[in-house]
């Protein structure tokens, strides 16, 4: 066997590090879609902290292999695009979803969140899910509830005696 080209051998090093750097990968058919329909899902997606990107097939697998990313293989047949998430998942599954109801062209296959592959039907949940945002805004409120409601219960003991306090120092001024 020959040895491999130099530059596909450039490319499988570029796979393999954006595999290692990114949180997630996300797999998507791209067949038929325009290139302004690509450009926009582009742009959408670097908003978010993600990366879209085509490669070939044979060079992603080599790239997944390398990072330890096999699991993603399944999801490499016929043209493909590889989203490459840093940071909020949840976001790019939301534009990718909302660009494929756009755009019946875009088909999400799958993709590995962490060590783990998810299937298209779990990227759809992940895409469901409120905003990081209000998710951490939710979490305070429920981290909160407890504290308000221990301070109302330990404000409520001095303030009532305070008021029985006041009503028998009445109750002892109509009498005398």
């Amino acid at each position: 066997m020959s040895n491999p080209r130099p530059d596909k051998v450039a490319v499988v090093k570029e796979v393999q590090a954006k595999f290692a750097d990114a949180d997630a990968a996300i797999v998507t058919e791209y067949r038929g879609m325009t290139v302004a329909a690509l450009a926009t899902l582009r742009r959408e997606l670097r908003g978010v902290g993600a990366e879209y990107k085509v490669y070939k097939n044979t060079m992603a697998r080599f790239g997944a292999r390398g990072a330890g990313k096999s699991n993603i293989e399944e999801f490499l047949v016929g043209p493909t695009a590889i989203t490459f998430v840093k940071g909020d998942v949840a976001a790019a599954a939301k534009v990718l979803k909302e660009q494929s109801k756009t755009n019946p062209l875009l088909v999400v296959k799958g993709g590995v969140l962490g060590e783990k592959s998810i299937s298209a039907k779990e990227l759809e949940a992940l895409a469901d899910l409120p905003p990081r945002e209000v998710l951490l805004a939710q979490f305070a409120g429920a981290l909160q509830a407890p504290l308000v409601k221990t301070a109302g219960l330990l404000q409520a003991l001095p303030r009532n005696f305070a008021y029985g306090l006041s009503a028998l120092i009445a109750e002892k001024e109509k009498a005398a």
